[in-house]
């Protein structure tokens, strides 16, 4: 049986400890094979140019230049896929926003240090396989507003996402006006980081943007995040519709996420029926695929995104496969075909 070519990733991080401890602990991985570690950005680049990693794990906070900073000035030349190391603050949309794939959020005590591993292992593993530069290229293009039909009969928009989900999200947002219907969104992410994402899309856009909480209502002109942790359903309650929650558990995951895209997109389907327009994104995985099929068997509009603009093509592709998308579209497009549905309504 041929060999699996072992994945070489390049490790820069300030701290001679923890570069370290990265460096024992990915090295007993078997499929991956640190190459070199860097201290700061200067050594990162001269070891991108003599070792070509795979992938680069990149610390946030870094003497001479951070990571931020050195990402911005090494992507349009030297595009890779990187993963960074942050601590817990906004800094790491910034980082998304300069072309990372991913991120993990750094752990404050020797408790955390497992958990964190086999996560920055599964996040080093998926950024192996994205084309770095072919994504950020065609994704590239400013998103123009449009004016809303505000008598049209859809009730909610659906949006759910993975990895590069945080940029996607941004540029469909960043076309949308208050009279847009109601919009909850599922974006795999930590808790804490769904507020702070949340926070920075209401400053951002034209529509307010909030992380959910339980008893929301689903309203023109808003958008309704799911909290890391929790698990999202809409219900209707006498006239509204709201939201209801449901904290992780041990045994809870769906599709190994919580929140789930497929549980937010299975209560829409019931909720809302043919007033919902579905929208599946750039992700890891098929969390989202079964549930947008039930919506567009309930007669909702469903879009998703297609290969060549998605970071990981592997949530709208499952949902293609089941038939469960109407419109598969470049990023650029997808707010554009939202409002065409809207005016024609």
């Amino acid at each position: 049986m041929r060999k699996r070519k072992k994945i070489r990733v390049l490790i820069a991080d300030d701290s001679a400890l923890f570069r370290g401890i990265l460096e024992k602990k990915l090295s007993a991985e078997s499929d991956l094979e640190v190459i070199a570690k860097a201290s700061d950005a200067y050594e990162a680049r001269d070891m991108i140019i003599q070792y070509r990693p795979d992938v680069m794990t990149l610390d946030v906070e870094m003497p001479k230049m951070n990571g931020i900073e050195f990402l911005k000035k090494l992507m349009p030349q030297y595009p890779m896929p990187i993963v960074m190391v942050s601590s817990l603050n906004d800094t790491v949309f910034d980082a998304l926003n300069a072309g990372a794939v991913d991120f993990v959020n750094k752990p404050t005590d020797k408790a955390g240090i497992d958990s964190f591993i086999k996560e920055l292992i599964v996040k080093i593993k998926i950024a192996s396989t994205v084309k770095v530069g072919n994504y950020k290229r065609a994704s590239s293009n400013m998103v123009q507003v449009r004016a809303v039909n505000s008598n049209t009969s859809f009730k909610v928009i659906a949006i759910g996402a993975s990895t590069g989900g945080t940029t996607a999200i941004a540029k469909i947002l960043n076309g949308f006006t208050r009279e847009v219907p109601g919009t909850v969104i599922v974006q795999h992410m930590p808790p804490i980081f769904t507020k702070m994402f949340a926070e920075r899309m209401n400053n951002e856009c034209l529509v307010e943007v909030k992380e959910a909480e339980e008893g929301d209502k689903i309203i023109a002109g808003r958008v309704l995040i799911a909290p890391g942790g929790y698990h999202i359903r809409v219900v209707k309650k006498g006239k509204n519709y709201i939201i209801k929650t449901e904290k992780l558990t041990d045994d809870n995951k769906v599709n190994g996420h919580c929140p789930s895209v497929d549980v937010l997109f299975d209560s829409i389907a019931i909720a809302f029926k043919e007033q919902a327009i579905g929208v599946i994104l750039t992700g890891m995985g098929k969390d989202g695929a079964k549930g947008l099929k039930n919506m567009k068997l309930n007669g909702a509009v469903t879009i998703g995104q297609n290969r060549s603009t998605s970071v990981v093509y592997g949530m709208p592709k499952a949902a293609h496969e089941l038939d469960a998308v109407d419109y598969q579209l470049p990023l650029d497009k997808i707010v554009d075909k939202i409002m065409m549905v809207l005016e024609k309504d």
